[in-house]
């Protein structure tokens, strides 16, 4: 099953680039012609560079790492934050604030501060303070809400980031090229794709084009979470028939050595019991699977 078409692609307007004049010459080797005064995006490569950025992302999270999505732009906020939830990976798309990658320690502190006042919210704590004092923790709240409600969750460093114009997200891609975080970026014909380690040329302005890479990606993420899954049934199918077949052992084995009273006399049943528990001494983890009712045998008697 393909990725994506070259017609999805035409009709998101992915192909079109920006003015010729505003060109980055680094991004030549992706651009196919120029129409009109404006660069137009070879969509052969971008079909392979999704491809590649696909396989990438979906064997990131399969390895159980996260994927970091990343959009501030107007027209990313929405899709970015709508396909972050779908795939259950964690996003920015408010504003980047500095040092989110390379002082995340610092930022841990925030996420803590944010969880405490939600928690304060709901536990009848706002009861007791003045309007005041609940209207200001309030404002905190919505704030840090607003600029780090995307990464609430995020316990460790994503595995991967993907990120829509790596010129607006440049203090993002600095702070993940430092880290030595894997980057998927969409790169228009006014960027730069050198130090992206997965560029996908294509328009990063158009809403239709932004939602139709930021799917693409959560799509790698859903089929990776759903590989996972899969694995982990056919281990649980596996185990399940190692359970059985060794239970299925130990029944022959109570089986064989289980004593039916009825069929021994008392003196029969005396020298049985006699004889389990010399076994027993020998061996003592077949204690429980001997079964002989001692009071039956002399109230027989």
């Amino acid at each position: 099953m393909a990725v994506v078409t070259m017609k999805n692609l035409l009709e998101s307007g992915v192909h079109f680039g920006h003015q010729v004049k505003r060109w980055d010459p680094r991004m030549k080797k992706f651009i196919f012609a120029e129409r009109n005064g404006i660069h137009i995006i070879d969509l052969q490569k971008t079909i392979q560079a999704i491809k590649d950025a696909y396989d990438a992302v979906r064997k990131t999270v399969a390895a159980g790492k996260t994927v970091l999505f990343v959009g501030t732009k107007k027209q990313a906020q929405q899709a970015v934050q709508k396909e972050a939830e779908r795939c259950g990976m964690y996003y920015v798309n408010n504003r980047w604030l500095g040092g989110m990658l390379t002082n995340f320690v610092t930022i841990k502190k925030s996420l803590l501060r944010l969880k405490k006042l939600e928690k304060m919210e709901v536990d009848g704590t706002f009861e007791n303070l003045t309007k005041k004092e609940i209207s200001g923790l309030g404002k905190e709240r919505i704030k840090l809400q607003k600029n780090l409600g995307g990464i609430k969750e995020m316990k460790e460093l994503p595995g991967i980031m993907f990120v829509i114009d790596t010129r607006k997200e440049a203090i993002a891609v600095a702070e993940a090229q430092r880290m030595g975080i894997p980057i998927v970026a969409v790169v228009d014909t006014n960027c730069n794709p050198d130090g992206i380690n997965y560029p996908i040329p294509g328009n990063d302005d158009a809403i239709r084009a932004i939602t139709l890479f930021t799917q693409i990606i959560a799509n790698a993420v859903v089929e990776a979470d759903n590989e996972v899954g899969l694995k982990i049934i056919e281990t649980l199918g596996d185990d399940d028939e190692d359970m059985e077949g060794l239970l299925n052992d130990m029944s022959m084995k109570e089986e064989d050595m289980e004593i039916d009273i009825e069929k021994y006399s008392t003196e029969e049943a005396y020298r049985a019991l006699k004889e389990a528990e010399e076994n027993d001494e020998n061996d003592d983890d077949e204690e429980d699977r001997i079964q002989v009712d001692v009071d039956k045998v002399y109230n027989d008697e």
